[in-house]
């Protein structure tokens, strides 16, 4: 794997207590994974949300290879060490976290959200046209029209996500991933594995004959979250909180 950077973080809860990752999709950042850290503090767990490289706080780099984000999140340990109970993971994050659980030591469970698996070329240009959206007004004025249901908070951190962002990186992230596919990572995944699916009929990259190979695995379970499209903590936060808390059981 590249060098890792150091990724700055972010926690809820008591610190000695089971410790959980949250890790962020494209062009967004450690703080928008707020819904999960605050439910999993509340029902007795230590949520760490961390900014992937290129985004947030977090060090710029030349090198934004689905393998650079996974080196990252495999350094990134729990406060005490060993592995972390959980990895809830959303997106670009998700496809980094399935590369970086081929280290079984790394965690013992991994929650996809609408993980980034697979991308074809009609998923690659949906992506791109929202990031150029993104930036051509970050402002939350913006984010509140395209997405009048959302929390304020939600409002509030994506415009601030995006203008933190490095535009250059997030380019990079697509030209760089000529091909992006770590379906070999997922079929190769030991830990139990939960997918938390957007609806298809809203917006889903992780649907159909996709969804159907990955769940070939049997460590693979999957649920979807009705009515919610690709950022489904966002969109309908309760019903993926929910089926957040029973995947971990």
């Amino acid at each position: 794997m590249p060098a890792p950077v150091t990724l700055p973080r972010l926690s809820w809860g008591d610190v000695d207590r089971p410790a959980v990752l949250l890790a962020h999709g494209l062009g967004s950042d450690g703080a928008l994974m707020w819904r999960f850290g605050t439910a999993l503090a509340d029902a007795g767990r230590h949520a760490v949300a961390v900014d992937l490289r290129g985004h947030g706080d977090a060090p710029r780099a030349l090198d934004y290879t689905i393998a650079a984000y996974a080196a990252d999140l495999a350094a990134t340990r729990p406060p005490h060490g060993g592995a972390w109970e959980a990895v809830v993971a959303h997106s670009l994050g998700g496809a980094a976290a399935t590369v970086a659980a081929g280290d079984p030591a790394w965690t013992r469970r991994l929650v996809l959200v609408d993980p980034a698996i697979l991308l074809a070329d009609r998923d690659r240009e949906i992506v791109r046209a929202s990031q150029e959206q993104a930036f051509a007004d970050p402002t939350a004025a913006a984010v509140r029209a395209q997405h009048p249901d959302w929390h304020p908070t939600d409002v509030e951190l994506k415009a601030r996500a995006t203008q933190r962002a490095s535009r250059w990186a997030i380019e990079q992230t697509s030209l760089q991933n000529t091909t992006w596919d770590v379906r070999a990572d997922a079929a190769a995944l030991t830990v139990p594995t939960h997918v938390i699916g957007a609806d298809p009929a809203v917006h889903s990259i992780f649907t159909g004959s996709l969804a159907d190979e990955v769940r070939r695995n049997p460590v693979v379970t999957m649920s979807v979250v009705a009515g919610a499209g690709h950022s489904p903590h966002r969109d309908r936060p309760d019903e993926t909180v929910a089926q957040l808390m029973a995947a971990l059981g």
